[in-house]
């Protein structure tokens, strides 16, 4: 079994989490030649875990409360079935909240969907790859706000390139898309005959939007993320799965990343591994989490927070969505795409509408911009039943210093971790950003003949009737779910909170993820984005993940980042 490997001994490098980031993180390391050792929290899935969900009419926007309510009894998902267009497939692989408790404040709730698993929150998410722009990169000079990313386009589209080859990308190049950038794909994306008419409709009338396919990963169907599965064949990967890890450990003497202390999950037997470089890739949350509670005697404010930052201008995005259907196409259930069929997820594809906002300086009364994210008729319905459409905007928020993450003061997980305490609170922009969000949302669906069933985002409904078909009991528990779910955290899109920069004053990381105050400590994951984009960060985690390993190895090897033998122990 993975967790069965030798651990006590020195690695090159330990990797603390196996999502986007440290999948990546421990393919390009092995293949340049280091020994690396990967801590998961979670298991390794097995075949059986994969068993496909039987599919039913769906309750709004996945609202099926026999799901939910089961997940809730038997899993103690209170927080993870809030999720929205929860499901059996999305909904199997998260967290035990029981266990892995966390806080926010009384009147700032924040939705934390999580998983701990080999592979973490890709075997959950919805695999749409986006490469993020100088738009992105640069927005502080354009407009003011935050500070830039500390590198260009040009320098991280190579990495774009590499990782986007690894995980196998659908897309097109889709003329007159600038931003997201195109990417190398293996095939092509697809728009289904609903979603092709949606596309005619909204360029006609508005010639900036551009209705493109998605930009999607293929489906791993051995269920083991590409990176982890090639590093596996190099022999120089060593994993170590139920490994809950506690802190980072740094030498007395000069201050350096020794390795890490983590609690076996199902015994709690602590165990100390060591290793040349520590690279977080645990998610943004976790972490700053454990950047706070590795605090010492030479870092008393935890690592890498020499200049108070860590924790601190932790991103989302802010959400509105709406949701209809087309009467005109009953039971329609298109194709999805030329992609290799997933039995478990089912099909992959849909459509998106890239940022249109402030594209060429300061156009709109609000900051940065939004994008579209959609399906339309790719949900099974009844046969008599209108075809399903739904779409949702991804909602750029604004770097504040006072959106953070903290440890709690009295609640801990279930391994005695301090529960992150999470602070995210909107401010005017947010505000501006939504209402024109919700105006485009009801625009278009109008200007395309759909029954809207509700339009609503962080800051409540805003559709004078939802559900039509719905009865005055089902619609009262659907206004009052909707509230619960669609909340800040439920673009499950968190990021900041170590963020990457020119100067140490601003940041905490400098232009290849490497701490300022301990350079062999590397933060790759969302955490350490100077500010948010309208894309998913999933692209982009990887591309940084995989630009910091090339300067790590490169760099290891010229002895640069090996430990002193007399500064680590077993």
């Amino acid at each position: 079994m993975a967790d069965s490997q030798n651990i006590d001994r020195h690695f090159d490098a330990i990797v603390i989490g196996s999502g986007p980031a440290g999948s990546t993180a421990v393919h390009e390391l092995t293949q340049a030649g280091m020994d690396a050792l990967l801590l998961e929290a979670g298991r390794e899935l097995t075949e059986e875990d994969f068993t496909p969900p039987v599919y039913g009419k769906p309750k709004g926007m996945g609202l099926d409360l026999g799901i939910r309510a089961k997940r809730v009894l038997k899993d103690h998902q209170w927080n993870q079935a809030r999720r929205s267009f929860y499901s059996d497939t999305s909904s199997r692989f998260l967290v035990n909240d029981a266990e892995h408790p966390y806080t926010y404040p009384l009147n700032a709730p924040f939705l934390y969907i999580r998983s701990r698993l080999l592979g973490g929150r890709m075997h959950a998410y919805g695999r749409v790859l986006q490469r993020m722009s100088d738009l992105d990169f640069k927005a502080a000079s354009l407009d003011g706000v935050g500070i830039d990313w500390p590198f260009e386009y040009k320098d991280i589209a190579p990495y774009y390139d590499r990782v986007e080859e690894l995980v196998g990308v659908y897309g097109d190049d889709d003329p007159g898309v600038t931003h997201p950038p195109a990417g190398r794909y293996i095939g092509p994306s697809h728009l289904n005959e609903m979603e092709t008419e949606f596309k005619h409709v909204v360029e006609q009338r508005w010639p900036e939007r551009h209705v493109i396919g998605y930009r999607f990963q293929a489906p791993f169907l051995d269920r083991v993320p590409p990176g982890i599965r090639e590093a596996r064949k190099t022999g120089r990967l060593t994993i170590r799965t139920h490994a809950v890890v506690t802190r980072i450990t740094t030498s007395p003497r000069t201050g350096l990343a020794t390795g890490a202390v983590f609690v076996d999950a199902r015994t709690k037997t602590e165990h100390k591994v060591v290793g040349d470089v520590v690279l977080l890739c645990a998610s943004a949350i976790e972490s700053v989490r454990l950047l706070l509670n590795s605090g010492d005697s030479r870092h008393p404010d935890g690592l890498a927070n020499s200049a108070g930052l860590v924790g601190h201008y932790l991103l989302e995005q802010a959400l509105a969505l709406g949701y209809g259907d087309d009467p005109r196409r009953p039971g329609y259930f298109g194709p999805s795409t030329q992609a290799e069929p997933d039995p478990f997820y089912g099909g992959s594809g849909g459509f998106l509408i890239p940022r249109y906002q402030n594209m060429n300086g300061q156009t709109e009364p609000f900051k940065r911009g939004y994008s579209f994210q959609g399906l339309a008729g790719r949900v099974p319905v009844p046969e008599d039943a209108p075809g399903m459409f739904g779409f949702g905007a991804g909602i750029e928020m604004l770097p504040q210093f006072g959106n953070h993450v903290r440890l709690s003061r009295r609640v801990k997980d279930k391994w005695g971790v301090p529960a992150p305490h999470i602070v995210v609170r909107n401010n005017d922009n947010d505000r501006l950003m939504v209402a024109a969000a919700v105006r485009d949302i009801n625009e278009m669906m109008d200007a395309a003949g759909l029954r809207k069933n509700f339009v609503a985002s962080n800051f409540g409904i805003h559709s004078r009737t939802v559900w039509p078909d719905f009865n005055p009991v089902q619609r009262a528990i659907f206004r009052a779910g909707i509230r619960m779910s669609v909340m800040n955290g439920v673009s499950i899109h968190e990021a900041g909170g170590a963020r990457m920069g020119h100067d140490p004053a601003l940041s905490v990381l400098n232009g290849v993820n490497q701490s300022w105050d301990v350079p062999n400590l590397f933060v790759t994951d969302a955490a350490s984005f100077p500010t948010g984009s309208t894309e998913g960060p999933a692209l982009t985690i990887m591309a940084v993940t995989a630009r910091a390993c090339d300067y790590i190895t490169k760099a290891h090897a010229a002895g640069e980042l090996s430990q002193s033998t007399q500064d680590v122990r077993f």
